[in-house]
């Protein structure tokens, strides 16, 4: 324990003030919980405990970086091989993450920790905390998180919030749903409360039985779990007796008026000429409409609220269209189907939901949401509006992303340029991103475009540390080495898939007199130069053959083994000349819109980027034969890829995409210059 109360005491000199304030009891109670870590049977108790205070938070306490976070994490470390051991498994998914994301986001709190030997981070040692690494700490404590869900929902009471998560199955989940449902469950678990996922099935015309399984399978993938699992359409008999109820209550009214005109006429604040007609005129008109009659499809059923108000979605709003088109669930049982405005206040009332939380692109129709409540008699449910995650450079409307599948612009929903959440992480985004991204934004209802680049940051920094690492050379000019010393028969090594990173693996590396460079090493190369072969040692380049052009064809060396690679300029990536190499495909991919935020005006078809797929042809080394598909690895030199489509024979390619980095892209449109 000694070391561990020094390391404290000297943090909390170096972090004076830091994640403190009015937040310093809540930092005191974790330090003073910590030791449960350490004590026998506790332990695993503690574990759990932890793991679910931590289902949806990046930091012990706050929004940053503090001494509760460092003070858990080395007490952890000091369990040794136990936690060690539970860190690699499943069983507590949250706390692994929180402490693997820390460790690799702030390295100075890994050089801090009680360590085994010179290893990883493990039993107790003597070794303390150095000025320079507390300070080192510090300065990466200092970039701050953007937002927080640290904030009070009115009128919450413990134990009695519900929330709810309602997509329309009419498409697959995407960034910005992702944020609204962790929102959700978030609140719902703050309060001790229930978390309702609802279908909002309200529209057959659109929905799918296939959205309905990709949606359950995307919020699995994202961790969250409803208390119960619900349809609008289960209550479409109720809605139709409450829509009745209103229309003989004079607070509802049937309308044949034009789509058009009707648009216009509320526009204009003009009142249709349907509106004052009598109870029984309405009645017949509604009976139309459930019977799906000629008639019937021409009318709709609007609310009577007030043609003249400055909000326009009090403007009269439609509460039922007739709809002939066999429902997903409940096939042609009914011809009349409700408007999302009139169906979700009454269900979220129903259902027992106490907070309706949706984006603020929803805000001007709170009023309504009330108004509709008021009519219906209702139990008034509360609206709370939270910033929805815009990005440059990407479309998130339903509507416009089913444009680019029903035109084969894209493979389907899944496809790695959409921002569904199926697309992003077949693109080689985690899921531990994804959630710390979507935390750091919090609750707040500030409006922002943002960019990509920020997602990608935290994602490299999560996958950097662990991916295993791999060799490809591009095909197109690729030149061989000569090695005149080279060895004559080849041999193998068994090296570790990443140096730094022993649980990634290991892989065999074939050493040949002849080796593969990339034709843009071959080009950059100076007779006599000395050069470092990664993973393999210094060699000399003693001659450059060339074609009629110019062009370089071969390289002849000798290898140079006892040479220093401190004193090389190039550090170059290499292959064995062999037939075990592998044959991949790199894909590299690019925005499907080519202006970085739309107007209300634009037509998304006039700014589609040409070319937003490119793909290269390469091999790789022969153990990438055993990529599994959604597998990261780093190529040296090239990047980082997800393994698209996994070896299946030769003359199959792997297929590799690429995934950002977080740095500056060229702006699209430019992928193939």
């Amino acid at each position: 324990m000694a070391e561990i109360k020094q390391l404290l005491s000297m943090l909390i000199d170096t972090f004076k003030g830091l994640a403190l304030g009015s937040q310093g009891l809540e930092v005191g109670q974790w330090v003073e919980y910590a030791p449960a870590f350490g004590v026998g049977s506790e332990f695993e108790g503690a574990c759990a405990y932890v793991n679910g205070y931590l289902a949806l938070r990046t930091f012990l306490v706050g929004d940053d970086l503090s001494i509760a976070d460092i003070t858990v994490i080395a007490h952890l470390a000091r369990v040794g091989a136990r936690w060690e051991s539970l860190r690699k498994s499943t069983k507590y998914p949250n706390l692994a993450r929180w402490y693997n994301c820390i460790l690799a986001q702030y390295p100075a709190v890994a050089d801090v920790l009680p360590r085994r030997g010179g290893g990883k981070p493990g039993a107790e040692t003597e070794k303390g905390l150095s000025k320079s690494s507390a300070g080192d700490v510090l300065a990466e404590a200092k970039e701050k998180v953007d937002g927080s869900f640290e904030v009070d929902l009115p009128g919450a009471e413990m134990g009695k919030v519900c929330t709810r998560f309602p997509p329309e199955p009419s498409g697959y989940l995407h960034i910005g749903h992702a944020k609204a449902a962790l929102l959700n469950q978030f609140f719902a678990q703050k309060y001790k409360g229930r978390l309702i996922i609802r279908f909002d099935d309200t529209n057959p015309s659109k929905e799918k039985d296939e959205f309905v399984e990709s949606i359950l399978h995307d919020l699995e993938t994202l961790g969250v779990k409803g208390d119960v699992i619900t349809y609008t359409s289960d209550y479409f008999p109720e809605l139709m007796t409450m829509c009745e109820k209103l229309i003989k209550e004079g607070k509802a009214y049937a309308d044949d008026t034009e789509r058009e005109q009707m648009q216009s006429e509320r526009k204009d604040m003009l009142e249709s000429k349907c509106r004052n007609q009598t109870v029984e005129a309405n009645l017949k008109m509604w009976q139309e409409m459930v019977a799906g009659s000629e008639k019937g499809v021409k009318c709709c059923i609007r609310a009577k609220m007030d043609m003249t108000n400055a909000n326009a979605t009090l403007r009269d709003p439609v509460y039922y269209r007739c709809n002939p088109t066999p429902h997903h669930r409940v096939g042609s049982k009914y011809k009349v189907y409700p408007t999302y405005d009139f169906a979700c206040p009454y269900v979220d009332s129903i259902e027992g939901v106490t907070h309706a939380l949706r984006s603020s692109e929803y805000h001007d129709r709170n009023d309504q949401y009330y108004r509709v409540l008021e009519d219906m008699q209702l139990r008034r449910v509360h609206v709370w509006d939270f910033s929805r995650l815009n990005f440059v450079y990407t479309l998130l409307s339903k509507r416009k992303l089913q444009w680019f599948v029903d035109n084969g612009r894209v493979e389907g929903w899944n496809d790695p340029r959409f921002p569904t959440v199926q697309g992003i992480i077949r693109r080689g985004l985690t899921i531990e991103a994804l959630k710390q991204f979507i935390l750091s934004q919090g609750a707040s209802k500030n409006l922002n475009l943002m960019e990509w680049d920020k997602l990608w940051t935290i994602n490299k920094k999560i996958i950097d540390p662990v991916c295993p690492r791999h060799t490809a050379v591009i095909s197109e000019g690729k030149v061989l080495l000569d090695l005149s010393n080279g060895p004559e028969t080849p041999f193998t090594r068994v090296i570790l898939r990443h140096k730094k990173y022993e649980e990634a693996g290991k892989k065999a590396t074939a050493f040949t007199k002849r080796i593969w460079l990339d034709l843009a090493d071959a080009t950059t190369v100076s007779e006599g130069e000395e050069v470092t072969l990664m993973d393999w040692g210094n060699a000399f380049i003693r001659k450059i053959e060339r074609d009629q052009n110019g062009n370089v064809t071969g390289l002849k060396g000798e290898l140079h083994l006892e040479g220093s690679v401190k004193v090389t300029k190039l550090k170059l990536t290499w292959l064995p000349e062999t037939s075990e190499l592998v044959p991949l495909t790199l894909v590299d991919l690019d925005h499907l819109i080519t202006k970085k935020k739309l107007e209300e005006t634009d037509e998304f078809i006039n700014v589609l980027n040409p070319i937003t797929r490119v793909e290269t042809s390469a091999v790789g080394d022969s153990n990438m034969r055993n990529l599994q598909r959604g597998e990261i690895i780093q190529l040296e030199r090239k990047g980082y890829y997800i393994c698209d489509v996994p070896y299946l024979r030769s003359a199959r390619p792997v297929v590799l995409i690429a995934i950002p980095d977080g740095r500056q892209q060229k702006p699209p449109g430019q992928l193939a210059q």
